[in-house]
């Protein structure tokens, strides 16, 4: 299938074989024929987790935008906006800001995280960076340097911080009465 189309890929060839007498696909002792091999190729992560996916050795600089489920396992270097799920692989480099809607994150990562639903860290990853999102999953032997905010990010802007000048808070500590 093409990277940045919806139309199957014109050059993609399927080889025909048969299954030699007395084996059945399945059994102990039979190999698996070139038709299923290039059928696990073709359904493979772009097309099990996302209609957009950059492959090893694919490097961007700039922003890039994701309508639908997306997979990164090459370098990007910028700005990621995605409106659905952002799965980054163990082989993907990202030096970039983030925003998505849900991000799973197995690779480097060297910048801030956004999203609106949930951020995953897997084992293997390591995220430098600040990431906010209202759900968060860490799990065991991730590596993770940042700040975290756990709040959807609606709240984080609405809330008003009021700071009174020193001489106000010890007015209000005293009961309104002014010391001499």
């Amino acid at each position: 299938m093409a990277l940045f189309t919806k139309e199957p890929d014109k050059n993609a060839k399927i080889q025909s074989t048969t299954t030699p007498p007395g084996s059945a696909p399945g059994h102990a002792g039979s190999t698996p024929s070139p038709i299923s091999a290039v059928a696990s190729r073709a359904n493979g992560p772009a097309a099990s987790e996302g209609r957009a996916y950059l492959d090893r050795g694919s490097k961007i600089s700039g922003k890039i935008s994701f309508e639908g489920p997306a997979r990164i396992d090459g370098e990007v270097d910028g700005e990621i906006n995605a409106k659905d799920v952002l799965n980054i692989g163990e082989t993907a480099l990202i030096t970039a800001q983030i925003r998505a809607a849900s991000v799973s994150v197995a690779g480097k990562v060297n910048g801030d995280i956004v999203a609106t639903q949930r951020i995953e860290i897997r084992p293997s990853a390591k995220v430098n960076g600040n990431i906010t999102a209202p759900v968060l999953s860490v799990q065991e032997g991730a590596h993770f340097e940042g700040h975290c905010s756990m709040q959807p990010e609606g709240i984080r802007e609405d809330r008003k911080v009021t700071v009174f000048p020193k001489e106000e808070r010890m007015a209000q500590a005293t009961g309104g009465q002014k010391q001499a």
